[in-house]
């Protein structure tokens, strides 16, 4: 039974833990602030009480002597210089208010009274005014809103968490920067490894297809061009591993003929029973810009995983269309087993793979060329389980 495997896996469970961390520092960061926010509220709903406590003492029926009354006005009703406040007495009218800032300049006295009026609204909304006992039955009312201190912390936690959202987010650009820097390294060294491993066989190779073609008497010519072409093979396949982690060379190449010569050479190489076909809609001599050595890589390896797809059974056609805007389209179609939703976005991840053999990287490595070298696109166009799927390519004609 076939299964798939992620070599990632364990990243995606560190960040895991990164982010409850940061959830769970905002929320006890969120919860302490509230708590905060609700003593300093109870407090300046004391002090309030207090300065409408002392209205009434001031404004009551039984006046207090002078010296008590220098007491009250001087140590409770000016002691209130944040938070704002508006009295209104036994008649509805605003007697007077405190600490309100935003009152515009030049009003007249019933323009700044209904101005009042207003903000008293508001500040019921917030807070249920508080009752002043005038003595004979005459209440007032005391209308506040929250102190500037207080509108300010209560905003803490979510700029907090905005904050820490933003470092949470820079962090995880930096891993991830970090890693594909790190994949970028380690592909780049394997392949040059890789093309340096294949230098040594590659000349014998060579010696050898000479040597039989010096002697077409015992060795069939047809034999020895098909291993002539596979070893020019090998030496393409070499040139290709090379060539990563340098900026590659593209060229006007006729895409008509980079593809069919490809798919050519591809179609002797693989099961018998997959009939593979081109067809193509662009006009013969349509030029684009390619790397050739690349862009065959890309069509070799989703060629190669559709004949896995279809497990050397069934078939494979590729047509070539031309789209709006100055742009063509490859269509690489396999008769496979399709791709589930929950691997459509994961066939292009490095490590991912659905067979039991394979580092799962040439899917990545096709897009990455056609994407970062040829300023293309590379997607799966449709998908369907135990029907077949579908890749287009997409590059600029311009």
């Amino acid at each position: 039974m076939l299964k798939s495997f992620d070599i990632y896996s364990q990243n995606n469970i560190l960040k895991i833990i990164v982010a409850l961390n940061l959830l769970l520092v905002g929320t006890g960061s969120l919860l302490y602030t509230d708590r905060l926010i609700t003593k300093l509220e109870d407090r300046e709903k004391q002090y309030v009480q207090l300065y409408a406590n002392g209205i009434g003492y001031l404004f009551g029926s039984s006046h207090p002597d002078a010296g008590d009354l220098t007491f009250v006005t001087d140590q409770i009703l000016q002691a209130n210089t944040t938070i704002p406040a508006i009295y209104v007495n036994a008649d509805g009218a605003v007697a007077f208010s405190k600490n309100i800032d935003d009152i515009p300049d030049g009003l007249t006295p019933e323009e700044k009274n209904q101005f009042l009026q207003r903000k008293k609204l508001e500040m019921r909304k917030k807070h249920k005014p508080l009752v002043v006992d005038l003595g004979d039955g005459q209440l007032g009312l005391v209308y506040y809103a929250n102190s500037s201190l207080l509108r300010q912390l209560a905003y803490f936690p979510y700029a907090l968490l905005t904050v820490m959202a933003a470092l949470g987010v820079l962090a995880y650009l930096a891993f991830s920067s970090s890693r594909r820097a790190e994949q970028n390294r380690v592909w780049v060294g394997l392949a040059k490894e890789t093309a340096h491993q294949l230098g040594t066989p590659m000349s014998s190779l060579m010696a050898w297809v000479e040597y039989m073609r010096s002697d077409p008497d015992q060795f069939d010519g047809s034999i020895t061009d098909e291993i002539a072409k596979d070893v020019q093979r090998l030496e393409t396949i070499t040139s290709r591993f090379s060539s990563i982690g340098s900026v590659p060379t593209l060229k006007e190449e006729n895409l008509n003929e980079v593809v069919q010569q490809f798919t050519d050479y591809l179609a002797k190489r693989i099961s018998t029973k997959v009939k593979m076909t081109l067809a193509s809609q662009l006009p013969p001599d349509k030029m684009v810009r390619i790397n050739k050595l690349l862009f065959e890589w890309v069509i070799e390896n989703i060629c190669k995983n559709a004949v896995d797809a279809m497990k050397g059974v069934g078939e494979l056609r590729l047509n070539i269309v031309a789209l709006p805007h100055q742009e063509v389209a490859i269509d690489i179609t396999d008769t496979g087993k399709g791709i589930s939703k929950a691997n459509m976005q994961k066939v292009f991840s490095p490590g991912f793979s659905t067979k039991k053999r394979g580092w799962g990287l040439g899917l990545t490595l096709a897009k990455r060329i056609v994407e970062e070298y040829h300023s293309g696109k590379l997607f799966v166009k449709s998908s369907e389980v135990g029907k077949g799927t579908t890749f287009r390519i997409v590059l600029n004609a311009s």
